[in-house]
């Protein structure tokens, strides 16, 4: 479907090499989707870590339980190669 410019109100189609640039615009959109995903998992992820941090400093023993939910947080992007799989990832529970 070809797109179209308004141009003070006129509607004007894209030429052909407008085209073109859209249609590569689309495509790096498109290829950065998995990179955008896993930035924003990754944010996610680094913030639940964040409020932990104070109970692994050297004067704390971490519970068992702790270990394992951090562990858990920092394994938590292992493995995902798409942004379905991205998506559908369920943070552990903090203990």
């Amino acid at each position: 479907m070809p797109r179209h410019h308004n141009i003070n109100g006129n509607i004007v189609p894209f030429t052909a090499e407008e085209e073109a640039q859209r249609d590569a615009e689309e495509l790096a959109w498109s290829n950065g989707a998995f990179d955008r995903a896993i930035s924003n998992l990754r944010q996610q992820r680094n913030r639940l870590l964040t409020e932990t941090d104070y109970l692994a400093l050297s004067d704390n023993t971490l519970s068992d339980d702790m270990k394992t939910y951090r562990q858990n947080l920092r394994d938590l992007t292992n493995g995902l190669t798409t942004v379905e799989e991205v998506e559908i990832v369920n943070f552990p529970t903090k203990p």
